[in-house]
C-alpha cells in the first residue's frame, strides 16, 4: 500500500482538484533529477540542481577526480529521488494549498475514491459544540513581588 498526501486547493477552489501526492521514493526524479523538478513546475530547484550537478562535473574534470565529480551528482539525484515529493509539498505549500490529509491505496484511483468517501463524511452537518470559556472572575490575582530560587512563589510565604 502506498502513501498520498492529499493537498487541498486554495479557499475558492473546488475541493475535487485536490492534488495527491504519493510519498515515495521517485525514480524518475533520480534518473533525470532536473527534468522531473520542471515536469513538476519545480522552476527554481531545477536549475539550482542542474547548476549543482553541472559544477561538480566540471569541478571534477578540472581536478582530475572525475569520480568524485560523478559520486557527488549521484548524491545530488539521490537526494531528488528521496526528498523530491516533499520538494513538491511545500511548492503547494507556497501556493496557498494546504494539507488535507494522508489517504492509504493501493493506486492513485483508490486513493481519490477514499478522499471522496473521507471528504463526504466531513461534509455532513455535525451539531456545533459548545464553546468552553474560562470564567474571569474565578481567576487568581496576579502575583507581585520578585522570585527567587527555584521553590519560591511570590506572595506566599
Amino acid at each position: 500500500m502506498a502513501i498520498y498526501v492529499v493537498m487541498a486547493p486554495p479557499a475558492g477552489d473546488k475541493v475535487e482538484d485536490a492534488s495527491f501526492v504519493r510519498d515515495s521514493f521517485t525514480w524518475l526524479g533520480f534518473l533525470v533529477a532536473p527534468l522531473w523538478l520542471a515536469w513538476h513546475r519545480l522552476w527554481i530547484e531545477a536549475a539550482l540542481t542542474f547548476a549543482v550537478m553541472a559544477i561538480l562535473s566540471v569541478a571534477g574534470e578540472r581536478l582530475g577526480l572525475e569520480w568524485a565529480g560523478s559520486l557527488l551528482s549521484l548524491l545530488v539525484s539521490l537526494y531528488i529521488g528521496f526528498e523530491g515529493q516533499a520538494l513538491r509539498i511545500a511548492s503547494l505549500r507556497r501556493r496557498g494549498w494546504r494539507e488535507w490529509g494522508v489517504v492509504e491505496a493501493g493506486n492513485l484511483a483508490d486513493a481519490e475514491t477514499r478522499h471522496a468517501l473521507e471528504a463526504g463524511k466531513e461534509s455532513e452537518e455535525q451539531p456545533a459544540l459548545p464553546r468552553i470559556v474560562p470564567d474571569a472572575s474565578q481567576a487568581r490575582p496576579p502575583q507581585t513581588g520578585m522570585a527567587l530560587g527555584l521553590t519560591h512563589t511570590p506572595g506566599r510565604p
